[in-house]
């Protein structure tokens, strides 16, 4: 006889699957769309190995922020919240405010430039309604319907992961030149920017504060001890297919512009690699790839507008409603189209506003998780430690030479 536990929800793998993919789409949004089309456009298959190595480092970091919210219940603002005084916690909520607001901008630009491709929307209201449909995509987040609202991101990634695969079917890459792109080097001092900004800005603060409400959120709060075991394996299971899939689309973006657009004029835009795709492949690929990155925009500002609210978590005040968060987040980045700013080069100054928020969650993250009072059993084991270590150092590193070159 089949006993009702075999049967339980939290006893099948798929049911414990799918924060990981939420957090993913930090990792495909357009930022990540704008810097692997000029590395591939600019230098082909030259740091193809910088994607390979910020994957693994998104992975680590990634399953270190979710193992914090399954274990302890709490997210990372939460925990500061406790261990911060007054003027830290506000200092601390401030610089993680700009940050989700900085990332709005880059991801309702990727979304009002994807729909005046697709349907030659002024740039303005192109993020108006990006704005609006994320909003009601961010409407379904709530206490009873997470799972509905990770369906409906998921779905969004299959979308990008079509959008921008589809040109390596009618195109595919050179595998020797490819191969050789996974050895680690570079071409000149605009590599190395290039580099740093990809690597650099891969690992997103606000993917980071995520992970661990929505890991929390996804099992109804810190799980029961003797469940732990099971729930992390899951976890890792749930990041490292997401981040595998993340790692993939980013990698194709990258092979796409080697392979189609290299050498090629005006892919240093959205709209100029579009129209080089467009030119390259044919309309049916370029109308995918235009869907992809509108997919990616949506997607990516739901994720990042959720991320602000797990911010909120910082202060000993409830989260204002839906409406007053997105609009606090919204009206920037608007603002920047109706100013006539360029869109790329708003994305990419975006990036660098990111880069200052990273040393903030990572170093408390892997304070946090290394604690044996705060994770119990479950902190860190010093292997996991000096990597995580390692990792968390050379993002920092790599972030602070992205500001420098880019100043200077």
């Amino acid at each position: 006889m089949t006993t009702t536990a075999a049967r339980a929800p939290e006893r099948r793998l798929l049911h414990l699957l799918g924060p990981a993919f939420v957090a993913a789409i930090a990792y495909v949004d357009p930022g990540n769309v704008a810097a692997n089309l000029t590395a591939g456009a600019r230098y082909g298959y030259l740091l193809l190995w910088v994607l390979v190595v910020a994957n693994a480092m998104a992975v680590l970091v990634q399953y270190l922020s979710a193992k914090l919210g399954v274990v302890t219940g709490r997210t990372v603002p939460e925990h500061l919240r406790d261990r911060l005084g007054a003027r830290g916690r506000l200092a601390f909520f401030a610089q993680a405010q700009a940050v989700a607001v900085a990332t709005d901008v880059a991801e309702v630009i990727g979304g009002a430039v994807a729909l005046h491709l697709l349907f030659g929307l002024p740039l303005w209201l192109g993020g108006v309604v990006t704005g609006v449909v994320s909003t009601a995509v961010l409407a379904l987040n709530t206490a009873d319907g997470v799972r509905r609202f990770e369906a409906v991101i998921i779905a969004l990634l299959g979308v990008i992961a079509v959008g921008f695969l589809a040109g390596l079917v009618v195109a595919p890459p050179d595998p020797a030149e490819a191969a050789a792109g996974l050895l680690p080097r570079f071409g000149g001092p605009d590599t190395v920017l290039l580099a740093a900004s990809m690597l650099g800005a891969t690992v997103m603060p606000h993917a980071i504060y995520l992970h661990s409400g929505l890991a929390r959120d996804h099992h109804g709060g810190a799980v029961a001890p003797d469940r732990v075991p099971r729930v992390l394996r899951a976890t890792r299971t749930d990041v490292v297919a997401a981040l595998a899939l993340a790692g993939v689309v980013n990698i194709a973006m990258l092979l796409l512009a080697a392979t189609s657009l290299r050498g090629v004029a005006g892919t240093d835009t959205l709209e100029g690699a579009h129209a080089a795709v467009v030119d390259a492949l044919g309309p049916a690929v370029g109308l995918l790839f235009a869907v992809g990155l509108l997919a990616s925009g949506l997607a990516s500002t739901s994720v990042g507008s959720q991320a602000g609210a797990v911010i909120w978590g910082t202060l000993r005040r409830r989260v204002p409603p839906l409406l007053v968060r997105r609009t606090l987040t919204l009206v920037p980045a608007v603002l920047v189209l109706l100013a006539g700013a360029d869109p790329t080069r708003a994305l990419v100054l975006s990036q660098v506003v990111l880069s200052f928020g990273i040393p903030f969650v990572l170093v408390p993250l892997l304070r946090l998780t290394s604690s044996r009072a705060v994770m119990g059993e479950h902190a860190n084991t010093p292997v996991v430690r000096a990597l995580a270590l390692l990792a968390v150092a050379a993002v920092v590193v790599l972030n602070v030479l992205l500001l420098v070159l880019t100043l200077a």
